[in-house]
C-alpha cells in the first residue's frame, strides 16, 4: 500500500505515526500535503515521509488517499482531483466529522457513483495509540478494501465496521465522549481535592483507576452492571457512593447528554 495524506493536522500525524511504528507501512510508502507547508515539513523531518507539492501530485503518487481536512475545504478540494482518482482507481478514506458518503459521491460530480469511498469516524485517543473507530463503505468499495482500512486504523487503537446510519450514535459515545470522560476524571478529582488531596495526585489517580476500569470491562467479557455489583458490599462505601450518583440523576443525565449529540450532529449532517 502506498498513502497519501491530504492535510498533515493532529489527527492525521497521530494516523501516520501509528501505521509506520506498527509496520503497516513504511515511511516511503506515506505522501503527504498540507497548504500549511511547515506542517508537511515537520512530518516528513520527524517520520520519514514524502512531501508532495500538491494534491494533484499526491494523487498520482499513491494508491490510497486519506482527506484528513476540515469538511468546509471539501468543496475546494474534491472536484479538481475527481478525474485523477478515477483514472487511477484510487481508495478514498475520508476522516471529516458529519461529510456523509453521499456528501463525497456529490463533490465528486460524474465520478463519484464509480469511485470507491470508505468513510471512517476516528476520535482524538489516536493520537497516543488508544483510538476508536467506525469504518463504513460506499457500494463501491470492496469488503476487502473495507477491511483494509479496519486494519490501517486499528494501527492507532482499535476499529469496527459499522453502518453509516450509526455514525451519529459512534459519535456521541466514541467521537465526543472522551470529553464526557475527562469531566468525570477531573470530577472525581474534584471530590478528592475537597477532602484534603493535591489535585494533580488525585487526577492521577482517577485517570489510572477509570482506565484499569475500562480494561476490566473489554478483558473480563462482564457486563459493567456485573462488575458494579463486584465492587459493592452491603452496607459499604461503594454503595453508598452509587446511590448519590443515582440521586443526582447520573444514568439518566449521560442518557441525556448521548441522545443531545446524536441530535446535534444529524443537525450538522444535514446542513453540510
Amino acid at each position: 500500500m502506498t498513502i497519501g495524506f491530504i492535510g498533515a493536522g493532529t489527527m492525521a500525524s497521530a494516523i501516520v505515526a501509528g501505521i509506520i511504528e506498527r509496520g503497516v507501512v513504511t515511511p516511503e510508502d506515506v505522501v503527504v500535503h498540507d497548504p500549511h507547508g511547515a506542517a508537511s515539513a515537520a512530518l516528513a523531518a520527524s517520520l520519514g515521509v514524502r512531501v508532495a507539492d500538491s494534491n494533484e501530485a499526491l494523487v498520482d503518487a499513491v494508491d490510497t488517499v486519506v482527506l484528513a481536512i476540515k469538511p468546509q475545504v471539501f468543496s475546494a478540494v474534491l472536484p479538481p482531483l475527481a478525474p485523477a482518482l478515477a483514472e487511477n482507481g484510487t481508495l478514498v478514506i475520508s476522516i471529516a466529522a458529519g461529510t456523509s458518503l453521499a456528501r463525497i459521491a456529490s463533490l465528486l460530480g460524474e465520478h463519484g457513483a464509480a469511485q470507491p469511498v470508505v468513510r471512517v469516524m476516528p476520535n482524538v485517543n489516536a493520537q497516543i495509540g488508544a483510538g476508536m473507530a467506525a469504518v463504513a463503505g460506499n457500494s463501491v468499495a470492496s469488503a476487502a478494501q473495507v477491511a483494509e482500512v479496519v486494519d490501517l486504523f486499528r494501527a492507532v487503537g482499535d476499529a469496527i465496521e459499522l453502518p453509516e446510519s450509526s455514525f451519529s450514535t459512534f459519535t456521541a459515545i466514541a467521537g465526543s465522549a472522551p470529553a464526557y470522560a475527562f469531566l468525570f476524571i477531573d470530577a472525581l478529582a474534584r471530590g478528592a481535592l475537597k477532602a484534603g488531596m493535591p489535585k494533580a495526585l488525585a487526577t492521577r489517580i482517577a485517570a489510572q483507576t477509570v482506565l484499569g476500569s475500562a480494561q476490566m470491562i473489554l478483558e473480563s467479557g462482564e457486563h459493567p452492571w456485573t462488575l458494579v455489583d463486584k465492587v459493592c458490599s452491603p452496607g459499604g462505601t461503594t454503595i453508598a457512593g452509587l446511590m448519590a450518583l443515582e440521586d443526582g440523576g447520573f444514568v439518566s443525565t449521560v442518557v441525556d447528554s448521548v441522545s443531545a449529540t446524536i441530535e446535534r450532529d444529524l443537525e450538522l449532517g444535514a446542513g453540510s
